[in-house]
């Protein structure tokens, strides 16, 4: 079976409206991303999974502080109406802050809706990873099975500080939280070499390999240490729609050593690029198809 793990709720049921279309050139360097889409147009771009985890990060400002266009309606209710309309391809994660009002309230609510883990982004939320109601909130999610998957490293948004999505912090959460199941998303990119060494040493931390394929350096570099590090069991597929389809991850992983043909550097194995394509993403992070 293959796993989506990354990918963002649409933005609109229907068919996006021509004067509601939106798009963002910070995402990729070939072509500007459009990120106002429709429940149809997700399900196009991930007709090459069998089953997507799907989730938008909770900020106050979207448009400022994410590049994505803003949704007037609450962000974890519109998610859990489209990952409930289809579960047997659809999984939903919730997104909170730690450091806001009622945030418990407002996971056990999610919870209630059908929203099985969650998505944060500290950077973009604006909290401290480390400070104290993040940890209050990761012990929650560890009490209760809600995996966390985290963005990590680099972002275009002048205002989302990099020193919240640094792999190492990752490093930190998971000591004090053992049994709290971790995606870093991105694998941390450009920091591949320190996602890696962070999910070797975790037995509930992994990566995801959303977007480093649009960078063909930073994806061999990444896929590189993942194997001499001996982690690639660790590495999940995403492929963070909007901004890329499921089968451009496939295929982006696939050419992976594109970049080094005809050269003596060391090569990527199929077994790696396939595992990373049929990993079972769902044991990973104590997940069940259809399951609420």
């Amino acid at each position: 079976m293959i796993v989506d793990v990354h990918t963002h709720t649409p933005t609109h049921q229907a068919a996006v409206p021509e004067g509601e279309r939106r798009s963002y050139d910070g995402w990729r360097t070939d072509r500007a991303v459009v990120t106002t889409n429709s429940w149809a147009d997700y399900d196009q771009a991930t007709e090459a999974a069998d089953l997507s985890i799907v989730f938008n990060i909770a900020v106050e400002k979207p448009e400022e502080a994410t590049g994505l266009p803003y949704r007037p309606e609450d962000t974890n209710t519109a998610t859990a109406a489209f990952a409930t309309a289809d579960p047997e391809r659809r999984i939903g994660f919730m997104s909170v802050n730690p450091t806001a009002p009622g945030v418990f309230e407002e996971a056990d609510r999610c919870r209630e809706l059908g929203l099985v883990g969650v998505k944060l982004g500290p950077n973009y939320q604006n909290f401290d990873p480390l400070g104290q109601p993040a940890l209050e909130f990761y012990a929650y999610c560890e009490r209760n099975g809600l995996p966390i998957l985290f963005h990590q490293g680099a972002s275009p948004i002048r205002q989302a500080p990099l020193r919240y999505t640094y792999p190492l912090v990752t490093d930190e959460v998971a000591l004090q939280f053992p049994e709290l199941r971790i995606v870093m998303a991105h694998m941390g990119h450009p920091w591949g070499r320190e996602t890696v060494v962070t999910i070797r040493k975790h037995p509930h931390v992994y990566a995801d390999v959303s977007s480093i394929y649009l960078r063909p350096w930073v994806c061999y570099e990444s896929l590189l240490a993942a194997q001499e590090w001996g982690v690639p069991h660790k590495l999940l597929l995403g492929s963070d729609f909007p901004i890329a389809t499921t089968a451009e991850a496939i295929a982006g992983i696939r050419r992976v050593n594109d970049i080094v043909a005809g050269t003596a550097l060391p090569k990527i194995s199929s077994e790696l690029i396939e595992g990373i394509i049929h990993a079972d993403s769902l044991a990973a992070l104590g997940l069940q198809r259809g399951k609420r």
